[in-house]
């Protein structure tokens, strides 16, 4: 029965949710070239702003490598496009 389980268990879970990139509020604040304080107040303004994040504990904080390029995409402005 046990096997069972974890196969169902198996069948939700992505693959890139386990064995993805993932990255500490100071981690991507170095590659964003942001104070990790800006990060800090993205995630505690109301409604909340910038990249999704999960809060695994109150000192830890995560985001998904994959989540903050779908972001930054987002983000993207091209003056071409604009005018």
């Amino acid at each position: 029965m046990a096997s069972e389980e974890s196969t169902t268990i198996g069948r939700n879970v992505s693959p890139n949710l386990v064995t993805g990139q993932w990255l500490r509020t100071d981690e991507l604040a170095g590659i964003l070239n942001l104070d990790a304080s800006t990060l800090r107040r993205w995630r505690t303004a109301r409604p909340p702003q910038g990249p999704p994040f999960i809060p695994v504990s109150d000192r830890v904080t995560l985001y998904s490598a994959i989540d903050v390029e779908h972001w930054l995409r987002s983000r993207r402005v091209d003056p071409a496009q604009a005018a």
